[in-house]
This record gives structure tokens, C-alpha cells and sequence, in this order.
């Protein structure tokens, strides 16, 4: 067997094993170890025999090669229409060649099949969409990431992520004590626009229960604060957990299903801890996949379902306007022309298309609908952990050309963009095609527009 110290079989348990992939600078070594890394074929053929049964194979079986998924693809579409970018065609030549050799495969094949799952997919479904045989590319490529994960095969970024979960529970360095100071900081710098402000933490029955995505209290504290004034404007009753509050998951993006599952579960574990009436997730859509709608599976949920109700931040946006728990000032209006993303975790995924679009109806006066849109939009392009990706950068940009032109269509020169991943990526397509627009979560906007109570104004000196 190889020597490799960076690169191997086993998951990041560990701070010191962390910490020498940190320093590893942009996974050099890694990549250069991962070029000797053998291949466990006696594992891998006893993986595929314990997981990968009938619905998979028969899937693999049934593509008729029609060639339906191919533009539905935003990479194919991006690529000049290449072949080999057609869905069908990625999944054939990498999970179809590992089951069709039982597991005995190579290297090489091993490493192709790494940069088709992470560098030519984001795993957005599209594709399946348009199946005319049903078959769920993204299950497939998915479960094409965990047989590469057991065996090493996985981006740096990735490996990184998935450790952070499992010692963190989170995606980023974030303690639990990191995180408390943080809300308490948010509390004190916005005292005086909002006296008496409160992030409560780990606050019994209360009605919600607040998760987050680490890059708040990591890189934008303030949005945590925004959440704060919106759910105290709406009169809600509301707490963050002490532990448990991270909702995304680097884990199911590397396929670390075991990861995924400790994440998931320290959510579900301050749900029964604080017994609050029901979760909602920020404006993230990989958090509200992997904690929604795969984390009660890895987690043995019996119905299927998260431990109490579970809304994903929209929905709680688009039920406070409609309730009249958040009312909106008509000059305050967005005048300008501005159109929606519709995250595919949440949106084609989720089944939450009509949230986004009952919100725009309160909140926009010349709101521009994406052609195509709702369950049939594009992925932003940095989905599925590609944003993430150094090794994949170039491959992430080209496929963002798909999007450009959608915005571009438009008009509009604000997008609106609920999810992390999505803010990321319309960011960073800004920066790379230069299409002179503006990116925004909805918080910040609620905030301009949203009627505030007289008692929560800062009194006059």
C-alpha cells in the first residue's frame, strides 16, 4: 500500500490530521499523493454489493442514451454542447464503469471519476427533471461521491469540509463557544438602532428554532443580527441552540454519509433538547436539503421527516407578509427592475417554487421571472460544493454562462438570491463576466422596506 500521509482512505477525525491538510496549500501534496493511492478494490466490490441494489442498477440498465438530459445541463449547454458533458454520459463512464467491473478498478479511472462528480456536476437534478424513464441522476452521483469518499478520492476543499463536521459540527472552525460570543456581539453593536435587541440562546419551548450556516457567524455576523430585527419586528417567540446550530453540510457534498449523519443529528439533538415548535433554516439550500430532506434517512427518522416541523426561511418570510406579521412600507417598494434564483435544493428539490415568487408580489414593483424559472430554473453553477473547489475553478466559471445569459435576459440589475451557495456564485459570475449587477439575500431588503414598530425605534436624545 502507498505511504501517503494526506491523502488516504480514512475520514478527518482529528484537529492535527485538520490541521496538516490546512497547510498542505492548495492541496499540493495532496493531489500529488492521491496519484499513488491505491485503490481498495476488495472493499470497493463489497460496497457496491451491500448498496448498490436494484433501483440503481436498473437505472444504469435503462437509459436509453435519448440524449433528454443533455440540455438540461447547464455544463453541456456552457461546453459548446460536448459529448462527454451529456449527464447520461457522465455517469455512465464512471459509477456505470466501477459497478459494471465490479469494483475493479483502477487509479486512473478513479480520479476521472473525481473530477466528473465534483467538476462536471453540482448535483442540481436537472436532468432528472427531464428523464423520460424517471431515472435521479443526482442520487447517482451522489452515490457515486460516497464510493469515492470511502476510498479517498476526493477533492482537498472536500476532505477539509467533511472534517470540520465531524469535529466541529460545522463546515467551518466555528466552537460552540464562538458561536454564543458571536450572537452576543451581534446584540451589542446593534444596540443602538435596536434597543433592546436579543438573540436568545438555547431558550425553551420557544415557538422557532433558528439554524444558521457557519459562514454567518464566520464571515457575516450581521446576518445573523438582520434575522434578529425581522423575527422581534414579526413578535416571534424564537431561540438559537448553543450546540446544534450549524444546518449545512460539507459532509454530504464530499459523500461522507456518516458525517452527514453526525451533522444532521446534532440539529435533531437541540430539537429535542429545547422542544421549540418547529425549525426554520436560513437562506441556505444545502442546508435545508441536507438537514430536511436527507438528514431524518441518515439519521433513521422513521417518518421520513425532521423530529417537529422544519421551514426553510422563505416559507417563514412569505407566511409573516402574508399573516401581516411583517408588514410592508409601498414607498419602500423595490422599483427597479429585479428578478428571483431559484435554488435547486429548495426550489426543484424542495417543492418551495411559490414561496420566492408570493414574496416578490409583496416586495418588488417590476419583478422579472428567469426564462426558464421555478423547478426548471439553472443552477447558479457553484452548487454541489463547486463553489468551494479551487482544482475545479475554471470548469465552475464556463459552466456559469448558462446563468449569465438568463440574468442578462432579464433586464434586471438586482438578483435576489435566498441561499448562501447562490449568493456565492452570482458574486463571483459578477466578478468573472462583469454584467453590471447586484446580488442580495432578502434579510437586508426586508430591513429597508419592513414597517417598524414604534416601540422597537431607538428613542430620540
Amino acid at each position: 500500500m502507498s505511504q501517503n500521509i494526506l491523502c488516504t482512505q480514512n475520514p478527518v477525525n482529528d484537529k492535527e490530521a485538520l490541521d496538516a491538510l490546512l497547510k498542505d496549500k492548495r492541496g499540493q501534496q495532496y493531489y500529488d499523493e492521491m496519484t499513488r493511492l491505491e485503490v481498495d478494490t476488495a472493499a470497493l466490490s463489497k460496497s457496491l454489493n451491500d448498496t448498490c441494489h436494484s433501483r440503481i442498477r436498473t437505472w444504469l440498465e435503462l437509459c436509453a442514451h435519448c440524449g433528454m438530459c443533455a440540455d438540461a445541463c447547464a455544463f453541456y449547454l456552457s461546453n459548446e454542447k460536448d459529448p462527454k458533458q451529456v449527464p447520461s454520459y457522465k455517469i455512465q463512464s464512471t459509477l456505470g464503469e466501477i459497478v459494471r467491473r465490479k469494483g475493479n478498478v483502477d487509479n486512473a479511472l478513479m480520479r476521472y471519476a473525481m473530477d466528473v462528480a465534483w467538476g462536471k456536476c453540482t448535483c442540481c437534478n436537472r436532468c432528472g427533471l427531464y428523464c423520460p424513464f424517471g431515472i435521479d441522476m443526482g442520487v447517482m452521483m451522489s452515490y457515486l461521491r460516497g464510493l469515492l469518499f470511502s476510498q479517498g478520492f476526493v477533492p482537498w476543499e472536500m476532505k477539509i469540509g467533511s472534517g470540520m463536521h465531524r469535529i466541529f459540527r460545522a463546515q467551518m472552525d466555528v466552537t460552540v463557544e464562538d458561536w454564543v460570543e458571536t450572537c452576543e456581539w451581534m446584540e451589542e453593536e446593534w444596540e443602538d438602532d435596536w434597543p433592546g435587541l436579543k438573540i436568545p440562546v438555547d431558550k425553551e419551548n420557544a415557538d422557532i428554532m433558528y439554524t444558521v450556516n457557519a459562514r454567518e457567524p464566520k464571515h457575516y455576523p450581521e446576518d445573523i443580527a438582520e434575522a434578529a430585527v425581522l423575527f422581534s419586528i414579526a413578535g416571534e417567540n424564537w431561540t438559537v441552540p448553543g450546540e446544534g446550530w450549524e444546518e449545512t453540510s460539507l459532509a454530504m457534498f464530499a459523500g461522507d454519509w456518516e458525517g452527514s449523519q453526525l451533522q444532521a443529528q446534532s440539529v435533531y439533538d437541540a430539537m429535542d433538547r429545547l422542544k421549540p415548535k418547529r425549525m426554520i433554516v436560513t437562506e441556505c439550500g444545502h442546508a435545508y436539503r441536507a438537514t430536511v430532506i436527507e438528514g431524518p434517512y441518515w439519521t433513521g427518522q422513521k417518518s421520513g421527516k425532521t423530529p417537529i416541523e422544519t421551514l426553510h426561511y422563505v416559507e417563514w418570510v412569505a407566511e409573516a407578509l402574508r399573516t401581516g406579521k411583517l408588514k410592508i412600507d409601498p414607498a419602500k417598494k423595490i422599483k427597479e427592475p429585479v428578478t428571483l434564483h431559484d435554488s435547486c435544493n429548495y426550489v426543484r428539490n424542495g417543492g418551495l417554487s411559490q414561496c420566492g415568487r408570493e414574496i416578490m408580489s409583496y416586495i418588488a414593483e417590476d419583478f422579472r421571472e428567469m426564462t426558464p424559472n421555478g423547478d426548471h430554473n439553472f443552477c447558479c453553477g457553484g452548487g454541489g460544493g463547486m463553489n468551494g473547489i479551487g482544482k475545479y475553478r475554471e470548469e465552475r466559471n464556463t459552466g456559469q454562462k448558462v446563468k449569465r445569459d438568463q440574468i442578462l435576459a432579464t433586464g434586471a440589475k438586482l438578483v435576489i438570491t435566498p441561499c448562501h451557495n447562490c449568493w456565492d456564485a452570482i458574486r463571483d459570475l459578477e466578478e468573472v463576466y462583469k454584467i453590471g449587477i447586484r446580488w442580495s439575500f432578502l434579510k437586508p431588503l426586508l430591513l429597508d422596506m419592513v414597517i417598524v414598530p414604534e416601540h422597537l425605534k431607538p428613542k430620540e436624545e
